[in-house]
């Protein structure tokens, strides 16, 4: 009982110590309004409030600091983020986040040399940071060694690299089975081991480490940035003279390049040394990486940006090339590029990650788009004040029909497509039914008060991946709009969480997903995206012309309605 008596004692003197601590004034808020334009400045009057003035500002809760500095990064601020970050690992010099943060500022202004130092310091902390292990690894492949096409290894070394590839595919990933074959996995490492030799190169090692991978058929699995390790390494004077447009599984002429003399725009490409178009994208898309079995709609874009190193690839970089052209009955032999600069050409509606318009779309239309839902920790509260201003000004305006943009949108946050859900949602909605214990998204989320009650439109398209493609299940198991595009990059499961690995010997990098995620979405397909109400693709023509196929559809969807 005495005990007892002594703990309500400490609790009842503990309260109002808690409740000045909530009542105390943002930091944050008091540097922004004192001197946002000048972070010196803002800085010292932050030292000088500390002194004079302690009990009044809530100094005690490192976010306050940690959210100025991304909201500077998101202004493009850098160096000011940077300055303020310095001051929050002054002041909690305890914080692993707060070093994960500097970290990151350092990161994006290119200094990776002070990234690492901070991320290090960050991981000495806390060993757990993942955060911290994911943008170590991702600064060790931007240094990694870019000549090594035409080196060989040892038999040995390639096999025991296959070993330990296939070893962390099998243990890391939860499910790699779920898409395909136990039997039908271990051929085709079989298969690869034969093919090795004590000639192979390091191009085409890589070139079958990418089947393996994408394999297991796991939208989080595959080698990073998009074909970048294997086309950066291609010789220019080996690479496909021509850029090509992969639609509907058939190759079109995009850009001739160095052969507008011998092909023009448009022309369509029946075989390539030989080799029939439908068979070639066949094979190319056995080595990227798709979540279930989604197909060429999320494999082709990849295609349509990486076509002049991806055909090579799969050719096995002959020195020359021939292409029959569809309506000619011999076949071309094309020049041989002597330079080549990668563009990868994309249709947007909006140059900035978050866009609100209310311009150009219609009176009583407004279009938002999001390129990516990837805002963590501090970040969060970037595209939260989007989402949050976007839904005051469109109903300020009286807004009836709100396009969503989301093309592109390869994932990020959960909690953050979770966040817009309530907007758009009229009863509570769960948005996992399994995910990582603790998660948020196993809790029921309210509506918010102000729900947007018009007309929702959301434009896909196949890159729309992982939390992009839960988000679009979630939308469709609940009627909250009508989907324009084509099918999503999966829907329903996940296995989110990817780290970075290196292969010992050969240093290919690759990503392996780890976490298992289960939308709650009873209608969505465990191997398929979510197919759209309106199929719509950008056609060749308008993609060279730089018209939004799929905008002036949806434009006229609700035109029409």
């Amino acid at each position: 009982m005495r005990e007892l008596l002594i703990f309500c004692l400490i609790i009842c003197l503990a309260k109002p110590c808690i409740s000045q601590e909530h009542t105390r004034k943002s930091i944050k808020a008091a540097l922004v309004e004192y001197s946002y334009n000048d972070i010196t400045s803002a800085i010292a009057y932050y030292k000088k409030l500390k002194r004079i003035n302690k009990q009044e500002y809530n100094f005690n809760d490192e976010n306050e600091l940690n959210n100025l500095g991304y909201q500077l990064m998101q202004d493009d601020r850098i160096q000011d983020a940077i300055q303020i970050f310095d001051l929050l690992t002054s002041e909690f010099p305890h914080s692993f986040n707060a070093f994960d943060s500097k970290g990151e500022a350092y990161f994006h202004a290119g200094n990776y040399e002070l990234a690492i130092k901070n991320y290090e310091k960050s991981l000495e902390l806390n060993p757990e940071n993942s955060n911290a292990e994911r943008f170590l690894t991702d600064i060790a492949f931007r240094n990694r060694d870019k000549n090594k096409f035409g080196k060989v290894y040892s038999k040995k070394d390639y096999l025991d690299d296959i070993d330990q590839l296939v070893s962390d595919l099998t243990t890391i990933n939860p499910h790699p089975y779920k898409f395909i074959d136990k039997v039908e996995f271990w051929e085709v490492v079989n298969e690869k081991k034969r093919l090795i030799t004590d000639t192979t190169t390091y191009s085409e090692f890589i070139w079958h480490c990418s089947e393996l991978i994408a394999n297991i058929n796991c939208g989080h699995s595959a080698l990073p940035i998009y074909f970048m390790q294997e086309s950066e390494m291609l010789p220019d004077s080996l690479r496909f003279p021509m850029e090509l447009f992969n639609i509907e599984k058939k190759l079109y002429v995009l850009d001739p390049l160095i052969n507008h003399d011998k092909v023009k725009f448009g022309d369509e490409i029946l075989s390539i040394n030989g080799k029939s178009s439908l068979d070639l994208i066949e094979d190319i898309n056995k080595h990227i990486a798709a979540q279930g079995n989604v197909g060429n709609s999320s494999k082709r874009h990849l295609f349509n940006g990486q076509s002049t190193a991806m055909i090579p690839y799969a050719l096995g970089f002959p020195t020359s090339y021939e292409v029959l052209i569809k309506g000619k009955s011999a076949a071309i032999r094309l020049d041989k590029l002597t330079q080549y600069a990668l563009n990868i050409k994309t249709i947007e509606s909006c140059e900035e990650v978050l866009c609100l318009n209310l311009n150009g779309y219609g009176e009583k239309t407004a279009l938002m788009t999001i390129k990516h839902w990837d805002y963590y920790g501090g970040s969060f509260e970037i595209i939260r004040d989007f989402i949050d201003n976007s839904i005051k000004t469109i109903q300020q305006e009286n807004i009836e029909n709100l396009i969503i943009d989301v093309r592109g949108n390869g994932g990020g946050n959960s909690y953050v497509a979770a966040y817009l859900l309530r907007y758009l949602v009229k009863e509570p909605l769960t948005y996992f039914q399994e995910a990582p214990q603790g998660s948020h998204g196993l809790k029921p989320a309210s509506p918010f008060e102000n729900a947007f009650n018009g007309n929702v439109y959301i434009m896909t398209d196949g890159r729309a991946g992982s939390t992009t493609g839960q988000f679009l299940a979630l939308v469709k198991e609940h009627n909250l709009a009508t989907i324009i595009g084509e099918e999503s990059n999966g829907a329903l499961v996940y296995t989110g969480g990817q780290k970075f690995h290196k292969l010992n010997n050969t240093e290919v990098f690759y990503m392996i997903g780890r976490v298992n995620h289960i939308t709650n979405a009873k209608s969505a397909l465990e191997n398929r995206g979510v197919l759209p109400d309106h199929y719509c693709v950008q056609t060749l023509n308008d993609y060279h012309d730089d018209k939004d196929t799929v905008l002036k559809y949806t434009l006229d969807l609700i035109h029409n309605n």
